[in-house]
């Protein structure tokens, strides 16, 4: 007796004539993973009730004095005092200001910066001029304690420079004038311990302050350019929302017709692109300091320098130009498929047409990720503030306790400051040796961790409710009097009631990939400067091999989502059937379905690319018409690159709905030809339409020895389910 060959990818469905669609009784599946998950979820809420107990986010918003206290803080006595004062600018020259990110100089919170150049000397000569040079000194200074003594005590600067306010701290007004650095308008100053220096002094002090607070200072302008901008970023993406929507809407009417028409719209839309481009790059022939490289200008904070270069429009000219033709290349060898990729889309809308309420899931999808990221980034910025002040001893001569913790409160009688007298216990950061400070890292990585996992949950949520909508509209022989009254509604509640233990598995397996890439880009960061070329390679080979993994697990839970909401089984079994039933339909895979992504995408990039154009002519000010409108910024790039990215966002949501119907409807087609054959007592649930398009490429590719060996298993699998009906 042979032994009968199993197939390679699995038994094909047989004819069952109780199936009508998903299946209504059925069960909770992966229960150990939705108990799992609830513990992860009522730990992660934990750690968000101990870190708002814990943080403060003033550390990241307020400058901080000698003291530890917040300069310009409402309700508390510095509240009308919200600049920094550096008694010494000089010592932020020290190297060690930029390993320990401060400066070893006395700083307190003052009203307003100095405006004029004074010494302690000459102030203390003059009743009005001691009085103004007190505002920026500590208490306890009063007329009748001598210069030494105030000088001894630490209490007053020894001079004061012009300065002007910047990130909320008081900097030396420098200018220049005959290529000479000048402070008050004067190139030389005293500096109060009767030594005449140069303004040029100044400029290390300056540079190195501005070093350590360079990231809060680009921070903060991006943060004001939000404040500026927020409602026109806001109408941008509405905008967006409602283009997208209207596009959804003309696809369900004028399928062909739109498709067409956002082929050619992206090629034009690119095309002016590169024409732009390239008018930038010929209009800046000449000009002084245009012939730049990048590679010369290095990185710069205000990015606007960079689009005055040739160089910086030549690169986007190039990347436009590449971009064009590999679109215009894919549509001349795919133009056959597009055709019947866009009647796929029609048959997609007609199932939309029965599922209006899929348009607007979406929203519901926005909202839930909304909160999971608000959460995420609340609950980041209370664990980075969470720590306690450090103080420590800062010296100008030798001292064994430099850099030492100590305590301000009583240091003027601790030993340390008996040792070295000039020595001065200052504020230096933030930290702990806590057990909640020890583990604050581990924290930040469980926050981060939940973040992908419930993100990837709520995408899963919606990518299976979807399915279970679909698929109702599919398996509905009389549509739309077969399907549910609310099918979106009903797969909902199917997908929480039965399935949230699947959803979480799913999405669990992914998170562990998507945070080890983290880790890798962590790792990457780290070893920057690292010149061993084997560790590089082998990090860029992870790299890119958990990309892969990534995009492979993203494919096989969305199309085990689908088995999930029409046959309610576990996640494991239902990729496996998902998998199976995909590779004995690999051609139509192939052929159909990724062309239907791809002109998805154009629809996407047509959008983002509309939204892109508007916005950078209303914010960069180049339209006469929006001069007096468009808000002035900083960076007119930040509102600029948020609205690109949110009205990507914004497209692939509702994009989204029209991916997954037409997901859905292929695997449901797949299972109804190996379930069916057309006959009267096993008829076929697609429609005629959709029967012509699926069969249709068979027909036109007779020499595909692929597409034959397919036709051949298929008939094989047929007779072969015949023949056991008729032995039973």
């Amino acid at each position: 007796m042979e032994l009968e060959e199993q197939p390679k990818y699995g038994e094909p469905r047989k004819y069952d004539p109780t199936f009508k669609g998903p299946i209504q009784n059925r069960g909770c599946t992966d229960i150990v993973c939705c108990i799992l998950f609830i513990l992860a979820i009522l730990g992660y809420i934990a750690v968000g009730i101990l870190a708002w107990s814990q943080g403060d986010p003033r550390k990241v918003i307020y400058p901080t004095d000698s003291r530890g206290q917040f300069c310009g803080q409402a309700g508390t006595p510095l509240e009308k005092k919200p600049l920094l004062f550096y008694f010494n600018i000089m010592k932020c020259a020290s190297p060690m200001v930029l390993l320990e990110f401060q400066c070893p100089t006395t700083q307190m919170c003052v009203e307003k910066c100095p405006e004029k150049f004074m010494t302690l000397v000459k102030a203390y000569s003059n009743k009005n001029d001691f009085d103004y040079y007190k505002q920026f000194c500590k208490e306890g200074v009063t007329n009748t304690m001598g210069i030494p003594q105030i000088l001894k005590l630490g209490l007053c600067p020894a001079m004061l420079t012009p300065s002007r306010p910047f990130t909320r701290r008081c900097f030396p007004a420098l200018g220049q004038e005959g290529g000479v650095i000048t402070v008050g308008n004067n190139s030389k100053f005293d500096d109060g311990n009767g030594n005449i220096r140069d303004a040029k002094d100044l400029v290390d002090g300056v540079k190195n302050a501005t070093l350590v607070i360079e990231a809060r200072q680009v921070v903060m302008k991006i943060f004001e350019d939000y404040t500026q901008s927020w409602y026109w970023i806001l109408i941008g993406l509405v905008i967006a929302m409602l283009t997208s929507l209207l596009f959804i809407v003309l696809l369900r009417f004028l399928a062909g017709i739109m498709v067409w028409v956002m082929i050619v719209m992206v090629i034009l839309v690119i095309g002016y692109g590169i024409v732009h481009c390239y008018m930038e790059y010929a209009a800046l022939k000449g000009e002084p300091g245009a012939d730049v490289t990048l590679q010369q200008l290095g990185f710069q904070t205000d990015f606007t320098v960079y689009l005055q270069i040739r160089q910086t429009w030549l690169a986007f000219m190039i990347i436009l130009a590449i971009v064009e033709v590999i679109i215009i290349l894919l549509l001349i060898f795919l133009r056959k498929r597009i055709c019947i990729a866009i009647a796929l889309i029609k048959e997609a809308s007609r199932a939309i047409g029965h599922v209006m309420s899929s348009l607007f899931y979406p929203l519901f999808t926005f909202l839930l990720l909304a909160m999971v990221i608000a959460y995420w980034a609340v609950t980041a910025v209370f664990l980075s503030t969470s720590n306690e002040p450090i103080y420590k001893v800062f010296n100008e001569t030798e001292c064994e306790h430099s850099r030492a913790t100590c305590e301000p409160a009583n240091y003027t009688s601790s030993l340390m400051r008996k040792q070295c007298p000039d020595s001065e216990c200052l504020f230096a950061f933030y930290g702990g040796e806590t057990v909640y400070h020890k583990y604050l890292i581990a924290l930040q990585f469980y926050n981060v961790f939940l973040f992908f996992w419930c993100a990837n949950f709520v995408t899963a949520l919606g990518q299976m409710t979807l399915a279970g909508a679909f698929a109702s509209y599919y398996w509905a022989f009389v549509k739309p009097d077969d399907m549910p009254a609310f099918p979106v509604f009903s797969s909902l509640g199917r997908s929480l009631r039965y399935h949230t233990g699947t959803l979480a598995f799913g999405s669990l397996i992914l998170s562990i990939i998507q945070i080890i890439r983290v880790l890798l880009e962590y790792l990457d960061h780290k070893l920057q400067g690292a010149q061993n070329k084997c560790t590089k390679f082998l990090l860029c080979c992870l790299k890119c091999c958990f990309w892969c993994l990534e995009k492979f697990i993203k494919f096989i839970n969305r199309n085990a989502y689908i088995m999930v909401a029409i046959y309610g089984k576990n996640f494991c079994t239902s990729a496996r059937d998902a998998f199976f039933l995909l590779m004995r339909n690999m051609i139509r895979v192939a052929v159909l379905d990724k062309v239907t992504d791809f002109l998805l995408f154009l629809g996407k990039l047509l959008i983002v690319g509309l939204v892109g154009i508007f916005a950078f002519f209303f914010f960069s000010g180049r339209v006469k018409a929006f001069e007096n409108t468009a808000p002035n910024l900083h960076y007119y790039w930040v509102p600029i690159i948020t609205l690109v990215i949110g009205s990507y966002l914004i497209a692939h949501g509702f994009f989204s709905v029209y991916a997954m119907c037409v997901d859905t409807l292929f695997l449901c087609f797949c299972e109804d030809l190996e379930r069916n054959d057309g006959s009267a007592t096993r008829p076929y649930y697609m429609s005629s339409t959709l029967h012509e398009i699926l069969w249709k490429n068979k027909a036109e590719e007779p020499s595909s020895s692929a597409a034959r060996q397919q036709d051949d298993e298929d008939i094989r699998l047929k007779q072969q389910q015949a023949q056991e009906e008729d032995a039973a």
